[in-house]
């Protein structure tokens, strides 16, 4: 009953959350505009110079022009993902923390994580990104000749929720150390996300596995894009199985949790020092 309640809360803050989103964007049309013309922008220039390298050589690493086309536009759907739930903080969690605004939290009658979940959900002025990725896999599909059916587009769906897991799994475990560190630490997850997001959108086929391995593991920015786009058109690389990217959340979510809970447990006791009595951040 309680998952039933909590879910149902969810659906409702998130259309709260779009209608939110929908209104600021009626009320400055222009300056949305700007701002979503300025992030496709931004996101194209990223995949189509990775889209020229691979056109002007005949592909890269064994990886053809157009499997390098599909895999920019996987690497824009999560993009387009990132942006549409993760525009205030939520996921780059290291701020709140690190200003200790995550007090904002306690004092409201709902679940954190229910909060974060549902507090950045902007499909009107976020979604132009998704909607860019949508119509580069659509042609990368149909330039590449792929039989997609039921079970090719769900495995689609699965590998994009299990990328955006393995980012917001990450982010939170680097910033379990604004709890210990907040000035120094505030900043961490932008810098482990998105300081080696231009990493992810290049392919690595072809780089020698010593290169390859530690970005599937260590830094999974080969779980970004190239990984999953390879298991989507059915050569899984370094003969890894197509579950390895499940795999690696199993194993990576435990740990996670319990790091970051170990360091909400600092927090609850010893709070922030990031304010001053008169109200300025140090």
């Amino acid at each position: 009953m309680a998952d039933k309640i909590t879910f149902t809360r969810v659906i409702k803050l998130l259309g709260i959350s779009a209608k939110m989103d929908l209104a600021w964007f009626l009320r400055d049309t222009k300056y949305a505009l700007a701002i979503i013309g300025a992030d496709i922008v931004s996101n194209l220039s990223v995949v189509s110079a990775v889209f020229l390298i691979s056109a002007r050589f005949g592909g890269i690493g064994g990886m053809s022009v157009d499997e390098v086309l599909f895999m920019m536009a996987y690497s824009t759907l999560i993009t387009g993902i990132f942006v549409m739930f993760g525009s205030h903080n939520n996921i780059h969690i290291s701020r709140i923390i690190g200003r200790g605004q995550l007090e904002h939290l306690f004092i409201q009658p709902l679940p954190i994580n229910v909060q974060l979940a549902t507090c950045s959900f902007s499909p009107f002025t976020g979604g132009s990104n998704f909607f860019v990725g949508v119509v580069l896999m659509i042609i990368a599909e149909r330039r590449l000749g792929l039989q997609v059916s039921f079970g090719w587009v769900l495995s689609l769906a699965v590998y994009l929720f299990i990328t955006m897991v393995v980012i917001v799994a990450r982010s939170y475990l680097v910033s379990s150390l604004a709890f210990y560190a907040p000035v120094a630490m505030e900043e961490i997850s932008y810098t482990a996300v998105e300081g080696t997001w231009l990493l992810s959108t290049f392919p690595l086929s072809g780089m020698p596995p010593f290169v390859q391995i530690p970005l599937l593991t260590v830094l999974p920015e080969g779980l970004m894009a190239w990984f999953p786009s390879l298991c989507l058109l059915g050569r899984p690389p370094l003969g890894l199985s197509v579950y390895y990217p499940a795999l690696y959340v199993i194993i990576l979510l435990p740990i996670t949790s319990y790091i970051f809970k170990r360091g909400l447990s600092y927090y609850v006791r010893k709070g922030s020092n990031r304010y001053v009595p008169y109200g300025f951040r140090r």
